[in-house]
């Protein structure tokens, strides 16, 4: 069997035909669409908040912007995916929940695209969120993106307080969806864990002072050194894409835009493995 694992696509396309039409399986690490709109606000911001200036607010025709420039990327790109093999893939920290969505559509006072609602409908594409799934004989595990405690107290976001609260909340909710997860063969998520292919550095936009810091999950990092599944697929940090061991756990960030990872299974070990794009 061959699996064909995407990293974060935000909005790419261009896959090899032969690629696609080789692969039994996709899975991907999440942030399907394209988020320029929102990552260029987000990092504005950032840097406002540290010269001690307000926040921009969004108008009503940004927020449209934002919404659409990802809900069209994504529901194109997975449609597209689909027609090759069956698509599995978690939530990436990319695209509001359907309720998010709900929230601003009532503050703007707008009409808003329903993402998840509509990745949902696709034929042959499965959003897992936090479940295990048996498929061709491997127990694969789907772990949504969370904000880990670890990186509320790393990077001190706005709002300080808020977050960790909240943080706490989801990182205790991963530990319970991990011990329940148990035994994997293939643990799929968004998020590397902490200190394994994390670091973060300026080349994507970054603020100066996050450089060096690490963007991983404690929470992921303690299951798989406990419980050692053969493969861990994640994303999420472009610039440290590659692979490392971890005990017996074979872990790849597998990249974004273009980057994949091609393994074919025998026995539910790899027999072969090819990379696509840069170093690995």
């Amino acid at each position: 069997m061959k699996i064909l694992v995407i990293g974060d696509p935000h909005g790419y396309q261009k896959y090899k035909t032969s690629v696609l039409k080789s692969a039994d399986l996709i899975l991907i690490t999440g942030d399907i669409g394209k988020a320029d709109l929102a990552r260029k606000q987000a990092f504005t911001n950032i840097e406002r908040k540290k010269q001690g200036l307000p926040e921009i607010e969004y108008t009503k025709k940004q927020i449209k912007a934002i919404y659409y420039e990802i809900y069209n990327s994504t529901i194109n790109l997975l449609k597209k995916l689909a027609n090759f093999a069956p698509v599995y893939l978690v939530k990436g920290n990319v695209g509001s929940t359907d309720k998010e969505t709900k929230k601003d559509e009532k503050k703007f006072g707008i009409e808003l695209p329903y993402l998840i609602k509509d990745i949902n409908k696709i034929k042959n594409v499965n959003l897992i969120k936090n479940n295990v799934r048996n498929i061709n004989g491997l127990r694969i595990g789907f772990l949504e993106y969370f904000a880990d405690t670890c990186w509320i107290k790393e990077f001190k976001p706005n709002d300080y307080k808020k977050r960790l609260q909240e943080a706490k909340k989801d990182s205790d909710n991963a530990r319970k969806v991990l011990k329940r997860f148990n035994d994997l063969d293939i643990l799929l998520c968004h998020s590397p864990p902490y200190g394994v292919l994390d670091k973060v550095s300026g080349k994507f936009g970054a603020p100066k002072r996050w450089w060096g810091k690490h963007a991983g999950s404690k929470v992921i990092l303690d299951y798989i050194k406990k419980k050692q599944p053969k493969y861990v697929f994640c994303g999420h940090m472009h610039e440290t894409k590659g692979k490392k061991k971890i005990g017996k756990t074979e872990v790849y960030n597998v990249g974004f835009n273009g980057d994949y990872v091609l393994m074919e299974l025998s026995e539910n070990k790899i027999k072969r493995l090819e990379f696509y794009r840069g170093e690995w």
